[in-house]
C-alpha cells in the first residue's frame, strides 16, 4: 500500500476523511498494517483518531496487530493510541479478547480488561475468566480488572462471594474480590464476617496512626471544637462510622470525583468528619441540602457562595467562628469564607475575584492575607516577558524568578496558606499534629436513605 496515498487520503477533516476510512475498512485484514503505522508515527499529519477509527471498525483482524503494538510502543504516547484502539475494537464476541488475558506484557491485560469493562453485564459469562485478573502482580491490571467487575454489576456477586469464601485461586485474588464487591453497589455484597474485619483492622490502624498530608481538592468547613457530636448535630449528619484519617481522606476525594457514577446520589451520601486537629474538627463535603442546592441551581457559583455563606454563619454562631476552604487540582479555582459570631468577615473566590481594598458584602481583604497577592493578582509589569517564549519553559521560568526577586513580588496564597494561617492546614498534616478522638464517615440525609456510596476504601 503506498503510505505517501493513504497518508494523503486520511489527512483533514472527520468529513473530509469519511469515504478514504470507509473503503479501509472494506479492505479489512489487508489494510491493516499500513493504518497501524500510522496510528503508531506521531509525526504523520494524519490525525490518530481517524487510524484508530479505521482499526477499530475492521475489528478483530487488529486485535493481534494492535496488541503486538501496544506492547511494544516506545513511547507512551504510542502506547496510548494503540491500548485505546485495542480495548475499542468492533468484535461480535468479546471472547476474541480472552487470549489476551494472559499476555505477558500488563497493559495488553489492562487494554482487554477495558474490552470486558465497556460491555458491562453483557460480560457476565466471563466471569470465572477475570477472577484471576484480580490477583496481576501489576496494580494497573488489578484496579481495571474491579472496574471490569463494577460495571458487570451484581451478576458477579455472588462468584466474588464464593472466592471470598474458598482457597483463592491465586495470591491477592481474594482481596482483590473483596475491592470488586465493595465497588458494586449491592447491600450484601461484602458478608458480616468481612465487615468485622474491617472494623477491627480500622480499631487496630487507629491506635497508631500518625497524620499525614491530605490530597485537597474539593471543600471542607472548619470549626474550633473538639465536640464532635455537636458537629454532627449541626450538619445533620448520622450513622457516624469510626475511620482512619486515610480512610476518611480518601472517602472524600471518591466522592468529590465520583462525577456521577455510582447513582444519582453517590456525591452526596456521606461526609468525613475529622478527629481534633490542633483543636479545630474538619468537614469535608457538604451535607446532601447543600449539595443539591448546588447542583440544581441555573448560577451554580452565586447559589454556592449563599451557601456557603449562610452555613459559615449559622455555624459561627454556634462555635464562635467558621471557616470553609475550596481547592481543585484540576485548575486554579480556589476560594475562602470567614466568619465569626455569626458575621461573615471575608468571602473570596478566585472565580469571581473582585477588588481585595474595595469593600462589598463580602468584607474587607482579611489579615490572613497579608503579605500575599490573591490569585487573580497579577503582581508583574506588562512587559515581563517580552521576547520570551512560553514555551520555553527553562527560559521562562529563569526570568520569572528573576523578576520576582528584582521586584520583590510577593507569593500568591490559595486557600492551604490560609488555612494554615487561621487554623489547620489539611494538606501539610504530619507528625507534629496535635490529634485526640478519632475521625467518623458519616451519612448525610441522602446517605441515610440510600447508603454509602459503592467502592473500596484504604485502611
Amino acid at each position: 500500500m503506498d503510505m505517501g496515498l493513504l497518508t494523503e487520503s486520511l489527512s483533514g477533516s472527520w468529513e473530509h476523511t469519511r469515504a478514504a476510512r470507509d473503503a479501509l475498512v472494506e479492505q479489512g485484514a489487508a489494510a491493516v498494517g499500513a493504518v497501524l503505522d500510522l496510528l503508531c508515527d506521531e509525526q504523520s499529519p494524519v490525525e490518530w483518531t481517524v487510524s484508530a477509527d479505521v482499526l477499530c471498525r475492521i475489528g478483530e483482524p487488529a486485535l493481534q496487530p494492535l496488541a503486538h503494538a501496544s506492547a511494544a510502543a516506545d513511547s507512551p504516547e504510542t502506547a496510548r493510541r494503540a491500548g485505546w484502539a485495542l480495548g475499542r475494537l468492533k468484535v461480535d464476541d468479546p471472547g476474541a479478547y480472552e487470549p489476551l488475558l494472559n499476555h505477558a506484557h500488563p497493559r495488553v491485560r489492562s487494554d482487554a480488561l477495558f474490552a470486558f469493562q465497556a460491555r458491562g453485564e453483557a460480560a457476565e459469562r466471563f466471569v470465572a475468566r477475570l477472577i484471576p485478573l484480580l490477583g496481576d502482580p501489576e496494580p494497573e491490571v488489578r484496579r481495571r480488572a474491579v472496574w471490569a467487575f463494577q460495571a458487570i454489576g451484581t451478576a458477579a456477586v455472588p462468584d466474588l462471594q464464593r472466592v471470598r469464601r474458598l482457597p483463592a485461586p491465586g495470591p491477592r485474588v481474594r482481596a482483590g474480590a473483596l475491592e470488586a464487591l465493595a465497588a458494586i453497589a449491592v447491600p450484601d455484597g461484602l458478608s458480616s464476617k468481612d465487615q468485622d474485619a474491617w472494623r477491627r483492622l480500622t480499631k487496630i490502624k487507629l491506635l497508631a496512626e500518625v497524620p499525614d498530608g491530605m490530597h485537597l481538592c474539593g471543600s471542607w468547613y472548619v470549626v474550633p471544637t473538639d465536640d464532635q457530636d455537636a458537629v454532627l448535630e449541626a450538619f445533620d449528619l448520622g450513622s457516624p462510622q469510626p475511620v482512619t484519617l486515610r480512610t476518611g481522606a480518601a472517602a472524600w476525594n471518591h466522592d468529590h470525583h465520583n462525577w456521577g457514577q455510582g447513582g444519582t446520589h453517590a456525591a452526596c451520601s456521606r461526609v468525613f468528619v475529622s478527629p481534633a486537629l490542633d483543636g479545630w474538627t474538619l468537614v469535608f463535603g457538604h451535607s446532601s441540602q447543600d449539595t443539591h442546592r448546588i447542583e440544581d441551581a441555573d448560577d451554580r457559583d452565586e447559589v454556592l457562595a449563599l451557601v456557603v455563606s449562610q452555613r459559615c454563619t449559622d455555624l459561627s454562631r454556634r462555635f464562635g467562628s467558621a471557616q470553609w476552604y475550596g481547592m481543585s487540582c484540576g485548575d486554579d479555582w480556589t476560594a475562602w469564607c470567614i466568619a465569626e459570631d455569626g458575621e461573615i468577615l471575608r468571602h473570596y473566590d478566585a472565580y469571581d475575584a473582585y477588588d481585595a481594598e474595595q469593600d462589598d458584602d463580602r468584607g474587607f481583604a482579611h489579615p490572613a492575607e497579608a503579605g500575599y497577592l490573591l490569585p487573580h493578582q497579577d503582581g508583574f509589569p506588562e512587559d515581563a516577558f517580552d521576547g520570551v517564549s512560553p514555551t520555553d519553559s527553562g527560559s521562562f521560568t529563569a526570568r520569572y524568578r528573576q523578576i520576582k526577586e528584582d521586584l520583590q513580588i510577593p507569593d500568591t496564597c490559595y486557600a492551604n496558606d490560609i488555612a494554615a494561617r487561621l487554623s489547620v492546614d489539611p494538606g501539610t498534616l504530619g507528625a507534629h499534629t496535635r490529634t485526640s478522638g478519632q475521625g467518623f464517615l458519616a451519612l448525610t440525609a441522602c446517605g441515610r436513605e440510600h447508603g454509602h456510596p459503592a467502592g473500596a476504601l484504604p485502611v
